[in-house]
């Protein structure tokens, strides 16, 4: 089971690059925001998948939960810069 755990996990990593991809390279702003934001849920997943594959649950969720919090307060920063600036 740890296998496919490891799997999956590689396969989300490979999905964080393309997105960041596009965080870097976005045709638009809201390209690049929504990027970040897609990057920062893919990563909580694979801190969860890490739990799994470690066995340490408890101290991963604590991790996921502080970086989704983290990741959901610079998204809407990056978007209140943006509206301020003029460009959304």
């Amino acid at each position: 089971m740890d296998n496919f755990f490891l799997a999956i996990a590689l396969v989300l990593s490979f999905l964080v690059l393309i997105c960041l991809y596009r965080a870097v390279f976005g045709p638009t702003v809201i390209d690049r925001i929504i990027s970040v934001g897609v990057v920062g849920t893919k990563t909580l997943l694979v801190l969860l998948l890490m739990g799994l594959i470690y066995k340490r649950m408890d101290m991963f969720v604590d991790i996921s939960l502080l970086y989704a919090i983290l990741s959901f307060i610079g998204a809407l920063i990056f978007a209140k810069y943006f509206v301020r600036k003029g460009v959304l």
